[in-house]
C-alpha cells in the first residue's frame, strides 16, 4: 500500500475527515510537537477485567503533581499508538485547550483489539441484568476500567469523564449505560446507534462505498498486536464506480476475503468467507437476531441522572448522523431529569475537532473559526463545569446549539425540535412543480438502467469513505433522465427547515423491488456570489444545487425492516423515508428542489429490481432494468420554523 494511502486510512480511522481543506494558516490553538512529552508523563498499564481478559491502557498524567486532576478517556478499536512509554502523541485529549488546562488523559484498545486481549465483536451487544462475570459487554468493561483507574491513578479527583468520534463515539455512549459511579459526564460524538441505520447500512441498503473498512472490522485475531493484522481489498483502480460496475453482483466481492493464513487471527471458518463482518452482513440481509442486539439506541432509557451527556454530530456527517440525533432524542425522552444536550455544525465527520481555520465540507464554505470556536467555547465549557466545577444543570450551555446551513449562524434552542415549528407538506406536481397543493393527477415516469446507475458524485476517485458528496453540486444528477425534479418558485421570502423531513412517496413499479432515493436541494440563484477558495475548478457559486439531506429507502422494507416484501408490478404503493433533521434556511432568491431516482451508485449497491429473498446472493439474471413511476400525491412532509 502506498505511503499516502496509508495515511488516508489513519486518518479515517480516527476519525479525521481527509477532503480537500484549505490552505489557511492553523489557528494559535496549535502547540509544538513536544507539549505533550514535556507536560505529560506517559504510562502503559494492562486493566484485568471482571472475566480475566487483560485491556492495553495508555494514561497521560500531567508531570505538575501539585493539584488533582479529573480523567478523560477515550476506548477505541483504532489503537492507542504509538507504543511505547517513551513515545508520545502530539495531542492528547478531546481539544488542545483541555489539554493545555489539565487532565488526565486515557486512551483504551477495546476488548480483542489491538494491544488488548479477547474477542473483538463489532458492536459488542449490550447485556441487561448480568448474573455472573462471564457476562460481559462494553459496558461492564468501561465500569471495571472506571473502577481501576479512580482507584489507582495518582492525583485523581475521582471525576471521570468519556469522549470519542465515530466508534470511539460508540463506546462513549456505551460508558452511560449501567455507568461506573464516577463518571460524570460523557460526550458521544458521531456515535454509530443502530448498524441498519447507521454506517454501513442506511435503511437496509448496504453501503458498497464503505465496502474497503468491512475487514478492518471483520479480520479477528487471539493475541495482542501492535501493528495491522488485516488485510484492505486493493480495488486496482481509482474509479470505483466503473469498478463496482464492473464487479457485478456482491457476491462476486466474495473473493475479497478469501484470506491467506495469517498467524494468530480467528476466521468465521467459513468456506465462502474469512471476514466475520462480511460474513455478517452476507448472511443477514433483514432486521434479525444478528443486528438488533448491536443497536444501542434501544438501551438508552435508563442513564443515571448523576451522568451529563453532550451529544456532538455534523450536519453533513456522511457516516453517522442517524446515531447523533437517535442518541440525543432517546436521552431526552427516557431520562428527562438528566442534563442532556447537543451540538450539530456545518461539518463532515469528526471535523468538529480539526484545528483549521477555514471550515469547508467538500465544495462548500460555512465560515471561519467554527470548529476551533467549539472546541474552546462549548467543548471545554462542558467537560470543566461537570469535571472540575459545580456539576450542576447550570452550564450557560443551550439545550440544542444547532448552526443553520442556509445562513451560515448558530442558533440556540429550548428544546429539539423546536418548539415553534409547523409541519408543511409540499406535493411532487407535474412540469417539475413542488406546491403546497396538489395539481391534478398526475404522474412521472423514469426507466432505471442497471447498467447506467446514477453516480453520488462526479468526481472520478477511489475513497476509502465517501464525505464530500453530502455538499456537492447535484446539477450533474438533475440533468440525467433518470433523476425526477420538483422545485418551487424562486422563493420571496426565507424559509427555514428545522427538524426531520418525511417523504411520503406513492410510486409504482414494472419489477418486484427497487429502491428510492429522496435529495433536498438549495438551488442558488444565478447571480449567487462566488467563494474566494475552495471550489473544485468546474463548479462555480452560480445556480450551485446544494445537497441539504438525502436518504434511501430499500422498497422491500418499506413495511417491516424484519420482514421485506416485493412490490406488485404496476401496483401503486406507499413508501415512506425519514430524512434525518435539519436547520436550513431557503433564503430568498434561491428554490428548493427535491430530486427523485432509484440508484444511488457506488454509495450504496445496486438493488436488481427483482425481489430476492438475499441481495447479497442475487445472481446476475436477477438483475432487471424497470420503469418507475412517481404520483403527483406525492409529498415530503418539512418541520417548519415559524
Amino acid at each position: 500500500m502506498k505511503t499516502f494511502l496509508k495515511f488516508t486510512l489513519i486518518l479515517a480511522f480516527l476519525g479525521v475527515s481527509c477532503t480537500k481543506t484549505s490552505k489557511t494558516t492553523k489557528d494559535t490553538a496549535e502547540v509544538e510537537d513536544t507539549y505533550v512529552q514535556d507536560h505529560y508523563d506517559k504510562k502503559e498499564v494492562t486493566i484485568e477485567m471482571r472475566d480475566g481478559i487483560k485491556l492495553h491502557t495508555t494514561i497521560y498524567s500531567p508531570k505538575d503533581k501539585s493539584q488533582t486532576y479529573p480523567i478523560l478517556m477515550m476506548r477505541t478499536p483504532y489503537s492507542c499508538r504509538p507504543y511505547g512509554e517513551d513515545k508520545f502523541r502530539k495531542k492528547i485529549g478531546p481539544n488542545v485547550h483541555l489539554m493545555k488546562e489539565g487532565n488526565i488523559i486515557v486512551y483504551q484498545d477495546v476488548r480483542g483489539r489491538w494491544m488488548s486481549e479477547g474477542v473483538y465483536d463489532n458492536m459488542r451487544a449490550y447485556i441487561p441484568n448480568k448474573t455472573d462475570n462471564t457476562q460481559i459487554d462494553e459496558s461492564s468493561d468501561t465500569y471495571d476500567t472506571i473502577e481501576w483507574l479512580v482507584n489507582n491513578v495518582e492525583n485523581n479527583n475521582g471525576r471521570v469523564g468519556t469522549w470519542g468520534i465515530s466508534y470511539p463515539g460508540f463506546y462513549a455512549t456505551y460508558s452511560t449505560i449501567d455507568a461506573h459511579p464516577a463518571l460524570k459526564a460523557a460526550s458521544p460524538q458521531a456515535c454509530i446507534g443502530d448498524f441498519f441505520f447507521d454506517d454501513f447500512h442506511h435503511n437496509g441498503a448496504f453501503l458498497l462505498s464503505y465496502f474497503r473498512a468491512v475487514s478492518l472490522f471483520g479480520t479477528m485475531k487471539d493475541v495482542p498486536k501492535d501493528s495491522a493484522w488485516y488485510k484492505l481489498p486493493d480495488l486496482g483502480t481509482k474509479d470505483q464506480y466503473q469498478f463496482f460496475l464492473d464487479a457485478g453482483p456482491l457476491s462476486n466481492l466474495n473473493s475479497y476475503f478469501e484470506y491467506e493464513k495469517l498467524d494468530n487471527v480467528i476466521t468465521s471458518k467459513s468456506d465462502e468467507v474469512d471476514d466475520v463482518f462480511w460474513k455478517e452482513i452476507i448472511d443477514h440481509p433483514n432486521y434479525d437476531s444478528v443486528w438488533k442486539p448491536k443497536g444501542l439506541i434501544q438501551n438508552l432509557k435508563n442513564i443515571k441522572p448523576s451522568v451529563a451527556t453532550m451529544i456532538v454530530g455534523g450536519l453533513f456527517d456522511a457516516e453517522d448522523l442517524y446515531g447523533p440525533f437517535e442518541t440525543y432524542k432517546t436521552i431526552e425522552k427516557y431520562n428527562p431529569e438528566n442534563y442532556n444536550t447537543m451540538v450539530f455544525g456545518p461539518w463532515d465527520h469528526g471535523r468538529w475537532s480539526s484545528s483549521d481555520v477555514k471550515n469547508f465540507v467538500g465544495n462548500y464554505y460555512f465560515g471561519d473559526s467554527i470548529s476551533l470556536n467549539f472546541q474552546r467555547d462549548v467543548e471545554t465549557k462542558f467537560f470543566n463545569h461537570f469535571l472540575k466545577g459545580k456539576g450542576d444543570k447550570n452550564t450557560g450551555l443551550p439545550e440544542a446549539y444547532v448552526f443553520d446551513s442556509g445562513k451560515k449562524e448558530w442558533n440556540s434552542f429550548e428544546s429539539w425540535p423546536p418548539a415553534n415549528t409547523v409541519k408543511q407538506d409540499m406535493y411532487l406536481n407535474a412540469n417539475q412543480e413542488l406546491s403546497t397543493t396538489k395539481n391534478g393527477n398526475t404522474k412521472e415516469v423514469f426507466v432505471s438502467d442497471l447498467k447506467r446507475p446514477v453516480p453520488y458524485s462526479e468526481d472520478i476517485k477511489t475513497v476509502f469513505t465517501p464525505r464530500k458528496y453530502m455538499t456537492d453540486d447535484q446539477r450533474f444528477a438533475a440533468r440525467r433522465p433518470d433523476v425526477l425534479i420538483f422545485e418551487t418558485d424562486v422563493l420571496e421570502e426565507d424559509v427555514t427547515l428545522a427538524g426531520d423531513i418525511l417523504a411520503k412517496l406513492q410510486v409504482a413499479t414494472t419489477g418486484t423491488d427497487a429502491d428510492w432515493i429522496v435529495k433536498i436541494v438549495d438551488v442558488h440563484p444565478p447571480d449567487a456570489e462566488e467563494q474566494e477558495e475552495g471550489m473544485q475548478d468546474h463548479l462555480a457559486m452560480s445556480n450551485y444545487h446544494l445537497m441539504v439531506r438525502s436518504e434511501v429507502m430499500r422498497g422491500r422494507f418499506r413495511n417491516s425492516f424484519e420482514n421485506p416484501e416485493p412490490f406488485i408490478p404496476n401496483q401503486k404503493t406507499a413508501v415512506t423515508i425519514k430524512l434525518q433533521d435539519v436547520l436550513h434556511t431557503f433564503k430568498k432568491g434561491h428554490k428548493l428542489q427535491i430530486q427523485v431516482q432509484s440508484t444511488w451508485f457506488p454509495l450504496i449497491d445496486l438493488n436488481p429490481q427483482t425481489f430476492v429473498p438475499n441481495i447479497y446472493k442475487a445472481k446476475e439474471e436477477d438483475f432487471q432494468n424497470q420503469t418507475h413511476t412517481v404520483f403527483n400525491d406525492s409529498k415530503i412532509e418539512f418541520t417548519v420554523l415559524k
